[in-house]
């Protein structure tokens, strides 16, 4: 048996070489491999060029691109003619490939990148040899996780290397190509387009399992996209039991709509909607503010802080049962006292901004729907009043507070907000006007001079009557309804103040 040897990564790779040489294994291997072998081992290993007859050529870039490596992989061993042709040729064959790829993925995550060193670690001859020895399965093993080593060894040792086996390490290997090809042409694509491609290659890789997903009869686990993402997935668990499907979804949510915000936030997530959410300079009043929102639907919910948690705002928790906190940092006292919750999870963000990947992605039956994310807020200075009275400044900053809030509630989605702070939230409704009632019966007496934000237009104008009727004295709203002018009457009529921002925030 002979086995080609080309890796990035070395590790474990002496280990295995040895393994391989004491079952007899012959080992050929290229540049930076060859050379780490035979300086830390006096293993017998030949040299690539010396098998080819070949020098390397191109600074690398050619050395396993030649008749006698892919003739070696290629040919089917139960087929006469190519054995016969492999000897005319003075080809032997290659029955064992140890194989993974340039540190494509590393190496374009580093900020100060450039094209040209991005390219240089785009891999030819790694991809065609993995291509190469997985497409000839049956006959060539082909090992290109560092995490295989130990096991491949013992059952080539064993003599015990079956059909299965190979296959499942060929599969391996398409995928590990598969990966690399499409982190490539991630790389390559426009970052400032926003079309869809006619294809779309969707890169993902298991980072752990979890206990089930959504329910506990269905399998779940969490896949990462990008070698430097900085998600909820990279966050650190602090504390606490293994996070669930439903809790990385929360917290998630929860990250997204306070990293919405430049003020000091806080949110209460419960089903991944917010039912408390407050601004305020001092973190304890935020938190404050936000649990009155909704102090009932608050329990058992997820906390969510775009700044790092303070033990006065810890203090304030006491007696409420949440199921995770998620923040950028926590003062060390903070951190101590809310370790004493046992059923607690606690999770730090790796970073100060909620970053999402590529595509927003739905499952449908049949295949997928793909967006572009909702990622851009709009600019205030772009909205239009259309009432005859104009919101006053503190229902101005109340109606960006809203209009920022209403983005990450389920349509039909309604926020009744004042003085920064989430008083009442109606979302998931068949029609839009029973979610400004259930908004207007979670605000209870509180309503009053409080603003109003609908994720999408008001189709009819007995929104705005029942706007008016609790005591809202402002509403915004992206406008485009066939009934907008009836809308704005009834607003004028009301004396309720009405902007149009021109831009709708679906979350279906």
């Amino acid at each position: 048996m002979r086995a080609l040897l080309s890796v990035s990564d070395k590790t474990g790779l002496l280990d295995f070489a040895k393994k391989l040489v004491a079952n007899g294994v012959s080992l050929v291997s290229t540049g930076g491999t060859y050379q780490m072998l035979t300086t830390h081992s006096q293993l017998p290993v030949q040299k690539i060029s010396d098998m080819t007859g070949y020098p390397e050529i191109l600074e690398g870039r050619v050395k396993t691109l030649h008749p006698k490596v892919h003739g070696g992989l290629l040919a089917r061993r139960d087929k006469p003619d190519h054995m016969d042709q492999l000897n005319r040729a003075g080809i032997e064959t290659i029955d064992l490939v140890v194989c993974n790829l340039y540190p494509f993925a590393e190496t374009i995550s580093r900020a100060t990148v450039t094209l040209d060193e991005a390219l240089e670690n785009i891999d030819i001859g790694g991809p065609t040899l993995l291509r190469a020895g997985a497409k000839n399965f049956p006959f060539v093993i082909v090992v290109t996780d560092p995490d295989d080593y130990v096991w491949v060894g013992q059952e080539l040792s064993n003599n015990n290397v079956t059909q299965e086996m190979r296959q499942m390490l060929a599969h391996k290997a398409f995928k590990h190509v598969s990966q690399y090809d499409s982190n490539v042409a991630s790389y390559l694509s426009s970052k400032k387009d926003l079309k869809l491609d006619s294809m779309i290659s969707v890169n993902y890789k298991k980072i752990f399992d979890l206990r089930y997903g959504e329910n506990p009869h269905q399998n779940g686990a969490a896949y990462g996209f990008d070698a430097d993402s900085k998600g909820v997935l990279q966050a650190d668990l602090l504390h606490g039991k293994e996070l669930s499907f439903n809790n990385l979804l929360d917290a998630d949510a929860a990250w997204r709509i306070v990293t919405e915000f430049d003020e000091q936030t806080v949110a209460v997530i419960k089903h991944s909607n917010p039912c408390g959410l407050a601004s305020h300079k001092d973190q304890r009043e935020a938190y404050n503010r936000a649990f009155e929102g909704d102090s009932v639907s608050a329990y058992g919910g997820i906390l969510g802080f775009n700044r790092p948690v303070t033990l006065e705002t810890v203090k304030a928790m006491k007696g409420v049962f949440y199921e995770v906190i998620v923040a950028p940092d926590y003062i060390p006292d903070a951190l101590d006292l809310l370790k004493k919750r046992r059923n607690l999870r606690i999770i730090r963000m790796p970073s100060l901004n909620y970053q999402v990947g590529g595509y927003d992605i739905r499952s449908v039956s049949g295949g997928v729907l793909i967006q572009n994310p909702d990622l851009i807020m709009d600019n205030s200075q772009e909205w239009e009043t259309v009432t005859e009275i104009q919101p006053d400044d503190r229902q101005f900053k109340d109606l960006e507070f809203a209009w920022k809030a209403v983005k990450h509630i389920k349509s039909n989605a309604i926020v009744l907000v004042k003085d920064l702070c989430l008083i009442g939230m109606g979302a998931g409704q068949p029609n839009r006007v029973t979610s400004v009632d259930l908004a207007a019966r979670v605000a209870k007496n509180k309503c009053e001079g409080s603003v109003l934000a609908s994720d999408a237009l008001l189709p009819f104008s007995d929104n705005v009557d029942l706007a008016a009727k609790i005591g809202v004295a402002a509403i915004i709203q992206p406008g485009g309804s066939i009934r907008d002018q009836e809308c704005i009457d009834a607003a004028n009529a009301h004396k309720v103040s009405m902007v149009m921002t021109g831009k709708r925030h679906f979350r279906h």
